[in-house]
């Protein structure tokens, strides 16, 4: 497989995921190009999140190849992780520090140095200002998201794992994200977003996809897309998992 650092932000090839005797994901090829948003869609147990732990960094793949950026996977981990965001079903923040200090804790790990104002900027549009000083445990649901998505954020990554992010959230807040993963796209950041909520997943998407049995059974560009043919199509497939 050549990876095109121009082109592909994100590169798989023949990606097999075993967990013992279960096999989760099986020769699995993707592909989501720089500047690219990815909507991925599949039912439970079908692969999604075994999928971007990997991507992450987090979980080490069985076979195949992944390149991230022309990265190998296996061999750049640590350069990977400063390319990537990640936000999952639970958040990443230490629940005894306030927001501001779990901000400015992950800015000093990728070596922030303006982090003051990339900080300020974020939680200004994510409207979450006013609880910088608050301990995160105190926060609402809602509110811990808003501070781990700025915290995913943080780095200005070049890629973005979001696995079902808008869990939890309200309207308002998943049109900031949206509006935020589009300023994202416009600088060349490329994204991968899983969810079961196709009304949400088709708006912040240029591609979709559906992964049944390990694989991805289903891929289109959302401008090709008949919504209505893919409806269909996602129900048969998460009907046949469920």
């Amino acid at each position: 497989m050549t990876s095109n650092t121009d082109t592909n932000a994100i590169s798989v090839s023949n990606l097999c995921k075993s967990f013992g005797a279960r096999t989760v994901l099986k020769n699995l090829d993707l592909t989501v190009s720089s500047g690219e948003s990815l909507g991925l869609f599949g039912a439970n147990g079908a692969g999604k999140t075994t999928l971007i732990r990997i991507l992450a960094t987090l979980t080490r793949i069985t076979s195949g190849e992944v390149t991230i950026h022309g990265m190998n996977l296996n061999r750049n981990g640590s350069n990977i992780r400063r390319v990537i965001g990640m936000v999952t079903h639970e958040n990443l923040l230490y629940g005894d520090l306030t927001g501001y200090e779990n901000l400015q804790f992950y800015a000093r790990l990728y070596s922030l140095k303006d982090y003051k104002k990339q900080i300020h900027q974020l939680t200004e549009r994510l409207k979450i200002t006013n609880e910088l000083n608050e301990k995160v445990r105190t926060l609402s649901h809602g509110t811990r998201k808003r501070f781990d998505i700025a915290r995913a954020l943080l780095h200005n990554p070049r890629i973005l794992l979001l696995d079902e992010p808008e869990t939890g959230l309200d309207s308002e807040t998943f049109e900031t994200l949206a509006e935020l993963l589009d300023s994202h796209k416009s600088t060349g950041g490329s994204s991968i977003m899983t969810t079961h909520n196709v009304e949400r997943g088709l708006s912040i998407s240029d591609k979709v996809a559906i992964i049944s049995r390990g694989r991805i059974s289903y891929e289109a560009r959302k401008d090709s897309l008949d919504s209505e043919t893919f409806l269909k199509r996602y129900s048969d497939l998460a009907g046949d998992l469920n």
